[in-house]
């Protein structure tokens, strides 16, 4: 069994308020974006009318939290620009503007009527966006913890 002596702890660095409230708010957004796929999917098999109102309603609310993750983000980088913690965001900034642009286009694809709101464009910009949304965090907790 091993032993763990004192100074074997990982070390937790904390870059201040507008880290923790940037990583905050950067899950909202893809738990919603999560949400209205699923519930894209759940649409398909089901073709109740509601489901899509539900998705537009999340996909509406996760653009609104990312652009709040983004704006909190871009004040945090600008206040850690010169850190080595700011040197590889470039991707984790990328993936999270094209997987918002994504998002916005998604809303409008669902804002139409009926079946064409989810299938197919609506549901593969969900998943696209969804996906897109979790490797963007992915590298923003990689390149945090690098630096730190």
């Amino acid at each position: 069994m091993a032993e763990y002596l004192p100074g074997d702890e990982p070390v937790r660095v904390s870059h201040g308020a507008l880290d923790t409230l940037h990583a905050l708010l950067g899950a909202l957004p893809i738990a919603y974006f999560l949400l209205a796929f699923l519930i894209d999917v759940t649409y398909v098999r089901s073709t109740y009318f509601i489901w899509p109102i539900f998705s537009i309603w999340l996909i509406v609310a996760g653009l609104v939290a990312g652009g709040l993750a983004v704006l909190i983000g871009i004040f945090d980088w600008l206040a850690s620009r010169r850190s080595t913690r700011a040197r590889g965001s470039g991707w984790h900034m990328l993936l999270t503007l094209a997987a918002l642009l994504l998002g916005l286009l998604n809303a409008f694809v669902h804002s139409r009527d009926g079946w064409t709101a989810v299938v197919p464009e609506g549901i593969i910009l969900s998943g696209v966006t969804t996906l897109l949304l979790i490797v963007a965090a992915f590298l923003g907790v990689v390149t945090s913890r690098r630096a730190a």
